[in-house]
């Protein structure tokens, strides 16, 4: 009779204090996966320092940017891909963890990983990007540098007026643009 007395105070005790652990847990793999993608950003902007040294200006005097890490796969007639990142406003430092999907249609087979590095001349487009979102299904075309102004962007694409984006490879910088069918949006998870 004491066993199961014993028993059957344990089992509540025990599901109590996982209940009290959990939140905690969860707290530490927020903590983690934050920490996870800082680093990756990080690392990603220093790739891109080294092989394109001009882009440091760029980012710099950008009202933001976002770094994002992707993981495609794709099989025959359909593929996608995922990724997490991070958008860092310039003047007030402040850092809003994003994620993005992406979806290919056509023939093909393969993996694929990459790392992106938007830049937002503008606020307005900065703040767009991170509050509404943004999908991308457009071309993008290589440009060189912006106006009268003599900012460099060499090695990046153009996607709309202001908001330029280097895709960073394996081998280094892509000459073209593979991110059709993206959508970018806040991860609620993580802000």
């Amino acid at each position: 009779m004491k066993a199961s007395r014993f028993i059957a105070t344990l089992i509540p005790a025990l599901a109590l204090s996982v209940a009290f652990l959990s939140p905690a847990q969860a707290a530490d793999d927020v903590k983690q996966e934050r920490a996870e993608i800082r680093d990756t950003a990080t690392e990603t902007l220093a790739r891109l320092y080294k092989t394109t040294p001009q882009a440091r200006q760029a980012i710099q005097k950008a009202a933001g940017y976002a770094v994002f890490s992707d993981f495609g796969l794709k099989i025959l007639i359909a593929g996608g891909g995922y990724g997490h990142g991070i958008a860092v406003n310039n003047k007030t430092k402040h850092e809003t963890f994003m994620k993005m999907i992406e979806i290919q249609a056509g023939l093909g087979i393969g993996i694929k990983q990459f790392r992106l590095v938007w830049v937002f001349e503008r606020t307005s487009d900065f703040n767009n990007f991170v509050n509404a979102g943004w999908e991308f299904s457009g071309q993008a075309t290589a440009a060189a540098q912006v106006g009268g102004e003599g900012v460099a962007y060499a090695g990046a694409l153009s996607v709309a007026p202001g908001v330029w984006l280097y895709q960073i490879t394996d081998d280094g910088l892509a000459l073209d643009l593979t991110v059709k069918g993206t959508k970018y949006s806040k991860d609620d998870e993580l802000n």
